[in-house]
Order: C-alpha cells, then structure tokens, then sequence
C-alpha cells in the first residue's frame, strides 16, 4: 500500500517539551530574556542607522528588576518594540525567529543581533508559572499590547498602556524557584552570563558602606561592561590595559605570563584574548578557565573542540559569532568552523612563543620554568604544534635547564655536551635531576666527571623523552641516579672492577644481603595463623609494591659515600607513565627496583674486611649502618627502621 502524508506536531504536545528540556540549565533564562531584550535595542540601532528610525538612541539599556514578595522578575527595555501582528508572529508561532527574519533584511548593519532560533524566549517557563509581556512598537501610531500566558498554549492578549517603545517581561516565578527573585542571585547570574553584553544593563543601586551597612546610593548600578577588550584594536591596549582585564576576569590570580589577542575577520570571525597564566604543576586546577562568547553573550567555559587540549590550561575569553552552537546555545556542534578555529589558535599560539624566543630572549628565560609545562602538554598533544616547539633540525622554542640556572635551545645543548657525553653507541647522554637539593650527592658525583646536568621537574617530562627519544634515536635521557656516575655515559672501556676477590665478595655479599630491608615481616610459629586465600592474596600484593633491593660492587673512591643507591631508568619511567596512561597501571603496582652500590674503596667496608674475629667489631652493625645510610639518603628509611637506625647511630657514639 503506498501511501503520503504529513507528520502530525501537535503544538500542545510540543510546549511542555520546550519548557523542560530545551535547557540543561534553569538559570539559563535569564540569559536568554536578557539577550532577546538585546536584540530588541540593537534592531533599533540599526534601523536608526538606516534612517528608518528618528528618535535618539543614546539611552538605549536594559533594566533588571524582581519583587520577592510577588515572586516576579522583570525585564525591560527600550528597544524596537512589537506590534500586536508581531506578537501573533514571533511569540504566537514557536520557532519563527524574528532575529532571523531581521537579520536578512538588514544584514549589513545588525551584524551583533544575538537570536536565530526564535525559542530563547519559552525559556521563561521553565521558571514561570506565568508569564506576561507589555510591548510597544517604535512605529508611529501603534497602540501597546499586554500578552499572557500561563504555561499552557492558551494566552490572552489585548491593547493596553506602555509610555515609550520598548517591551517589558515579567516572570512570576514558580514555588520551586522563587529564589531567582533574589536580588544576590540576579547579581550573580547578571555576572556570570551578561557582564559583557553589549547594551547597559542595569540592576538596582550602586551600594555605598554608611553605618556599618551597605546602603543604595541615587546612582543606578550598571553591571555590564558593554565595550570589553577583546572588541577594542590591539593598536588601542597597553600591557596594563590587558593585566587589569585579566584581574577583572581571575582577581585572585598572579599576573599572566603572556597574552594573545586574536583578531581574525576573515575566513571566519574570532576575536578574544588568551593568557597563559602562572600555574602550579597541578594540570586538572587549571582548566575550564576559557570563557566562550557569541557576540558578547556567555555560552560556556567548557571549551574543548573549538580550543585544542593543551591550550584548555590557558585563562581568557574567546568570541566568534560563527561557532557552531546547539538550539539552546549550551555548547557546541563539531564542524568545518571550529576545526579551522582551533587550528588557527593552535597557529597563533606556536608564532607568538616562536616570536618571544626570537627577540626576546632574556624575557623568554625567565617566563621558561612557568611557561614550561603548556609547551610540553602542546608537543605531546599536537604534532604541528610540535614541530614549531621542538624543530630538531632548527631549533623551535623549547629550553633546557641545567642546576646552574642556564637556558639553551636542545640543539645548542646537545651541541654543548656531545663530546663528553656520548656513549659507545653513539648517543649524547642527556643527565638530569628532578631536585637538585635532594640529589646533590648524585649531581656533584657526575660532575666530577666533567659531565652536565640539567633540572627536570614537570610532571610531563617522561612522556616528553620518550617524544624526543623517538624522534631521534642520537639522544638519549638519563636520570642521575639511574648508575653511578662511571656508568652513566657508558664507553667501550669501562670497567666495574672493585678490586675484591671472589672470597671477600661472597663474605660482602652475604653479610649485606643478610641486612637488606625485608619484603615482608614473618610471624614466629607460635604466633602464625593459618593461610588463607584472602590473606595469601594481600601478602602477595604486598610483596609486589614493596621495593625490591640488590648488592652491587663497584670502587668508588674512598671519599665518596660507603654505599649508593641507583634507580633502573627503564622501570621507573614504565612507573611514571603508569600514573599518567592507565594502559599501563600495572607497572604502577610493581616495586621500585633498587641497586645498593657498596663503594670497595670506603674505610668502613675495607674495614669490615680488614677485621679479625677476636676484634670487638659487629661487621653486621657496621654493615646495618651503610645500608641504612645509604636508604636514609634517598628517603627509604622510615618508621621502625628509622627508629632503629637512630638508636644503632646513639649506641655507636657511645
């Protein structure tokens, strides 16, 4: 049977639908009454400008009121008005967008209208059990016009008395949501969606501190700043121009590091302002801190899409009236636009930090330790990105850091070091710390060595060997500790020889090992309760988190210390990207493997061996105090073995 038809939509059926679920938000409406009122005042500045309308346009506001005791908000303005063929047109007929319409006819001069979808309004609902409006239109001779409706598709609408052209709405709030009505909340939901829109808008009285209270003063209270920074030309702006906009938007944030002013009309809109904001190593505090704008209206903070993710760390605003946004303007809708979007900020971003570098470098340096941790997040997010930052063959941007405080380019670097620190496959050994306090026994040891090494110190950097790592194989990362510093580079000709026979290494070896940490405390036979499977299952994971520890034997100088512990650079890296890729959390459950490198050279251990038994010696004590030494250098040594090694340090002074 064929047959055609048309899909019944039955307004009735679709009113509750708009009023629950168009917006995720409540507090949405306020946004979107205020911005059709916007609207409505700038289609008056555009006819004016067309000479199609005479009267002044320079008191042209928005007014925000409510009244607690009726539950009511209003919103008035003295904008383009409707008529009552107008109310029956853009109000009666859900979806027939007047901005749109408007749009059109005068396309060349309303380029700020906010509204396309012609449903902003219904909005009101979602908070109102009924909803009024008194309009008049600025044409000549029309009467005003007081519509009603209660929530429902029936309305009543009738002529009435309004004094000047413009339109109010008044919102009689439901139970549920006469907190609205507040005046604290309106403050802050002005704040939040409309301090920048482009019409005066105004709430209340500005408040002066009289008597120990906040009192009204005569002067109305504008909430808005109607001409921000990002619509001005960057030719107009100082730096302290910029600074004070960042404070206004962040007032408890340290000054930025750096600022970009966009400013593209062509192949699509975008202005906006983005700062890179002085941050602690902690990447989840510091996003969300983008505020995304159409034409000046708040839509969201959550950016990612139209801002690439490396760059969601960066504060600011961004607006562009061609980004893609849902019915409800609530967020964004992927297409062609906010793809060439984000890579042109992607662009702009690499230029500026390229630009910086180039003709200013003192500055450049000391921004770097701030600045470092956007740079490395965009080089391991984005390949294009990456190429400008860490050009291998040119240079780029990206800066090295030795313990000495000194800047260069990895080119310049790796050129710097490459004679002392290549090793016997050909590769230039990078060494580096990630605290030069904590590891100075380790960085001084190196040095001895002739060797350099740098501070790495962000969360991001072992991902970011492994990038560098891949892109050229002549490179390679290593932590000092990783070896002693004989093994840190090593050459064709390098020995491990300490000078022991097999005799005394066995003696060493057992007696060190006889005083290594244990990876777990038995319970004598008496005290043993019986196996479970449970308990088997948690001494066992116990067992594979605790640090695992071997002896190795290497002469190392009688002045240096009588053991060093040595971290496998392999393994703790494997933990590192375990914390930062879950794929592979299992080597985040593995213990640290730990090398203790007893020194063959040290007094205290040719001491063990010089001794006869018939001497009051305890080798096991002195052998206990090396160990612990050693642990108690790389803070290994804790709780009851601490409490231990500190009574054996008493006993021994005695």
């Amino acid at each position: 049977m064929n047959r055609k038809g048309t899909i019944g939509v039955s307004t009735q059926d679709l009113f509750p639908i708009i009023k629950k679920f168009l917006y995720s938000d409540h507090e949405i409406f306020l946004r979107e009454i205020i911005s059709n009122a916007v609207d409505a005042t700038q289609k008056l500045r555009a006819l004016a400008a067309k000479g199609e309308y005479k009267g002044t346009v320079d008191d042209l506001n928005i007014h925000v009121s409510s009244d607690t005791s009726k539950g009511t908000i209003t919103v008035s303005d003295n904008g383009i008005g409707m008529t009552a063929e107008e109310v029956e047109k853009y109000i009666n007929q859900i979806a027939f967008s007047g901005a749109e319409e408007f749009l059109k006819k005068y396309k060349d001069t309303a380029a700020s209208i906010i509204g396309h979808f012609g449903l902003g309004f219904y909005s009101s609902f979602m908070v109102s059990d009924k909803v009024e409006i008194v309009t008049r239109s600025y044409r000549e001779g029309e009467k005003a016009v007081r519509w009603v409706c209660e929530g429902t598709t029936d309305y009543t609408m009738e002529e009435t008395l309004r004094d000047t052209h413009g339109t109010d709405i008044i919102m009689y709030l439901n139970k549920d949501e006469l907190a609205f009505a507040g005046e604290e909340k309106i403050e802050e939901l002005l704040r939040k969606y409309c301090r920048f829109l482009p019409v005066e808008i105004i709430h209340g009285k500005e408040k002066e501190w009289k008597d120990g209270k906040y009192i009204d003063t005569d002067k109305e209270h504008t909430v808005n700043d109607t001409k921000p920074l990002w619509t001005r030309k960057p030719v107009e702006l100082t730096k302290e121009d910029y600074d004070k906009f960042y404070h206004e938007l962040y007032p408890y944030a340290p000054d930025p590091l750096f600022y970009i002013h966009l400013n593209v009309d062509f192949p699509f809109t975008l202005t906006g302002i983005l700062y890179f904001p002085k941050i602690e190593n902690r990447l989840e505090l510091t996003r969300n801190k983008i505020g995304l704008y159409a034409n000046q209206v708040y839509v969201t903070d959550s950016v990612e899409g139209i801002v690439p993710d490396y760059l969601t760390l960066l504060h600011g605003v961004i607006d562009s009236p061609d980004i893609p946004l849902n019915v409800s303007r609530s967020y964004l809708q992927s297409d062609r636009s906010v793809k060439q979007i984000s890579t042109h900020i992607t662009k702009k971003v690499a230029d500026m930090l390229l630009d910086l570098y180039r003709t200013s470098r003192a500055e450049f340096e000391k921004k770097w330790d701030d600045l470092k941790i956007f740079v490395q997040y965009g080089v391991l997010s984005d390949e294009k990105f990456a190429e400008k930052a860490v050009d291998l063959s040119n240079g780029g941007f990206y800066l090295l850091k030795n313990v000495n405080g000194k800047y260069y380019g990895i080119n310049d670097y790796t050129a710097a070091v490459k004679d002392i620190q290549t090793d016997k496959d050909g590769k230039t050994v990078l060494l580096y710390t990630y605290n030069a306090a904590e590891q100075y026994a380790y960085i001084e040891s190196a040095k001895t060595k002739g060797y350099d090494v740098l501070v790495m110190n962000s969360p991001l950097d072992t991902p970011f060997f492994n990038y560098i790592e891949q892109k050229n194989d002549k490179l390679r990362f290593v932590r000092v500790d990783s070896e002693i510093a004989a093994k840190l580079v090593p050459a064709d000709n390098d020995t491990a020889a300490h000078n022991l026979s097999e005799e005394d290494e066995k003696t060493l070896r057992e007696l060190f090992n006889g005083v290594l940490p244990s990876n777990s405390t038995p319970a004598s036979d008496s005290d043993a309760a019986p196996e479970t499977s449970e308990t088997s299952a948690t001494s066992a994971a116990q067992d594979l988190l605790t640090p695992h520890y071997s002896i190795e034997f290497s002469a190392l100088g009688e002045n240096s210390a009588p053991a060093v512990i040595t971290r496998s650079e392999f393994m703790r890296r494997m933990k590192e990207m375990s914390d930062i890729q879950p794929a592979m959390s299992f080597y985040g459950k593995m213990g640290d493997q730990l090398s203790i490198v007893i020194n063959t050279d040290s007094p205290a251990v040719r001491k063990i061996l010089s001794a006869v038994d018939k001497e009051n010696i305890d080798k096991k004590e002195i052998a206990g105090q090396i160990i612990d030494l050693a642990l108690l250098s790389n803070g290994l040594l804790k709780g009851e073995a601490l409490a231990k090694f500190l009574r054996r340090s008493a006993s021994m002074l005695e």
